[in-house]
């Protein structure tokens, strides 16, 4: 019998193959043979410092391997790992008289409450707090870190959630589709498994235990995984499916509708390994640059000619024949902890303290950082455009563009926040540009928590009331005259991608491998029906009927 399982897609693509079910669990025997371990607080606290520092290790050597946004979420999860707050509650336990392990325990479930109260971004850090908890663990009792086991056959990999490090080492040859019971579809498992090209299902409830030795059908474009279909059937599908997505992956540019309306296709980037990484794909420039994962283990602030450096080494590549770099100031705070920026005391950081509002109460931060993009743009003679996160008011607006055409910028700004999309066009009088970052947009405008996966449909882009803030950004932008893109991972979806050109987006801004299947859908179809397809969406009442209506335009 056929079982049909419906989840949020995230990644397009059909995959079939057999189920590889993924635990995280380490063995019983180990953790009993390790008893107590050491009864001296002061040893057993050392013990966790060994282990923890092998495992932050371990994190840092595959970001070192990796580009992209796979880099940054391994940095994030080292920094997470040797988190000075979470050593503190681990001391304190073992000085209560706790043994180790029930002091690690304690510890991580003491954060696993926090971060989850927090909502938002915050929440889904607890999957990466019980990936280092089991990877602590494991190297306590002398075991190997726990991880996706590897399969000898093309396989669905089926899991409850995956932790960063076992998405990031996935061998798409072999891992043909993701499943997840948890998640959104801004969560790490997703960005990752975008970067990698693999069809991707998360929020898929019972998943599990519904196909767990049985094989399945994923469809990362309508989010359906079908259990048991007829072999030939599937197979043909995904035939007819790889030979689409290879003619669209043999894309090469420019970035322009069927019938010649320019659409900017730029690359999202993290450091200067991804940054030329990206030449090698047809993009016109970089869409955001994410200053702050540059120094997500630094603990005081990197001074102005140091940081000239580190943007300079990204901005080169682009320099000359009509290129340009958006940098985004430091978007420190929240799930993003930056140890000389953040305020770790807040009750709901991604509500709180973070990204322009930093500058608050300490404007050297912004100044300085702007003084340091400034210098690198005139040293590489990049065209550099600057934009500020989490702007809410046109005050907010109004003053950093100031303080960015002071330095012979363009100046800009993202709209996360619902405010900053309904006041766009008075927001374009003080900036050169928009840039939408949908993940945020999404979770603010639905109230959702971007990892409660009874909330995944909430916190799909290609909600219609997130899509109305977008069409009133770029109606805003058409009526000014000023460009307004996309940076947020709605604009690596190709089908979303025609729906944004239609409401009126200039550019589109993604992880450089979703570059090309994104152009090649764009150059299939024409503006006019690129606005069809955004009325039908924008007619829709939930996410799967956008989709649809969208759809079923296409040409």
């Amino acid at each position: 019998m056929v079982t049909s399982i419906q989840g949020t897609p995230v990644v397009p693509g059909l995959a079939f193959g057999p189920v590889l079910v993924a635990s995280a669990d380490v063995s019983t025997s180990a953790v009993e043979a390790f008893g107590g371990g050491p009864a001296d607080p002061a040893a057993a606290l050392a013990a966790y410092d060994d282990a923890v520092g092998l495992v932050a290790d371990g994190f840092r050597a595959r970001a070192t391997a990796a580009t992209g946004a796979t880099a940054e979420v391994l940095t994030a999860s080292a920094g997470l790992a040797t988190d000075r707050g979470m050593r503190a509650a681990v001391r304190k336990n073992l000085n209560a008289g706790q043994q180790l392990l029930p002091a690690l325990d304690a510890a991580v479930e003491q954060f696993v409450t926090v971060f989850a109260g927090m909502g938002g971004l915050m929440a889904e850090r607890v999957t990466d707090l019980r990936d280092i908890h089991a990877r602590v663990l494991a190297r306590l009792v002398g075991e190997p870190e726990p991880g996706v086991p590897v399969p000898t056959t093309p396989s669905v990999l089926v899991a409850g959630d995956l932790a960063p490090a076992d998405t990031a080492g996935l061998d798409p040859s072999l891992v043909v589709a993701i499943v997840t019971e948890r998640g959104g579809p801004t969560s790490h498992t997703a960005i990752i498994a975008r970067q990698l090209g693999i069809p991707c299902v998360v929020g898929a409830a019972g998943a599990i235990a519904e196909l767990d030795g049985r094989t399945a059908l994923v469809d990362g474009q309508t989010g359906t995984v079908q259990a048991d279909p007829d072999h030939a059937e599937a197979e043909a599908l995904v035939a007819a499916d790889r030979a689409e997505r290879a003619a669209l992956a043999s894309w090469s540019g420019p970035g322009r509708t069927a019938d010649g309306r320019p659409v900017k296709l730029l690359a999202n980037v993290a450091d200067a390994a991804s940054a030329r990484a990206a030449t090698s794909e047809p993009v016109t420039g970089i869409g955001l640059f994410r200053t702050e994962l540059s120094f997500l283990d630094r603990e005081t602030e990197p001074s102005v000619d140091e940081q000239a450096a580190i943007y300079a080494d990204v901005l080169e590549p682009y320099a000359g024949d009509g290129r340009h770099v958006v940098v985004r100031t430091l978007d420190a705070g929240s799930d993003k902890p930056v140890a000389f920026a953040s305020h770790p005391d807040e009750e709901n950081p991604a509500l709180g303290v973070r990204g322009l509002r930093l500058a608050f109460a300490d404007p050297g931060l912004l100044h300085r950082q702007l003084d340091a993009i400034a210098i690198a743009a005139e040293r590489t003679g990049t065209e550099c455009w600057v934009m500020a996160p989490m702007v809410a008011t046109v005050a907010e607006a109004r003053d950093f563009g100031v303080a960015v055409h002071e330095r012979g910028l363009k100046a800009g700004v993202m709209v996360e926040v619902p405010s900053a999309a309904l006041l766009a066009h008075k927001v374009l009088e003080e900036v050169d540009f928009l840039s939408i970052g949908t993940n945020d947009l999404t979770q603010y405008t639905m109230a959702a928590d971007r990892m409660a996966s009874d909330l995944a449909h909430l916190t799909d882009p290609w909600q219609p009331a997130v899509l109305q803030l977008v069409a009133i950004a770029a109606e805003a932008g058409r009526r000014a005259d000023k460009p307004v893109g996309v940076c947020g991972e709605a604009a690596a979806d190709p089908l979303l991608a025609c729906v944004l050109v239609g409401l009126g987006i200039t550019s589109l801004s993604m992880a450089a491998a979703a570059v090309r299947p994104v152009g090649a859908r764009v150059g299939g179809v024409t503006l006019g029906r690129c606005e069809e397809m955004a009325e039908a969406a924008l007619a829709a009442e939930d996410p799967a009927s956008a989709r649809e209506a969208a759809r079923v335009l296409l040409p």
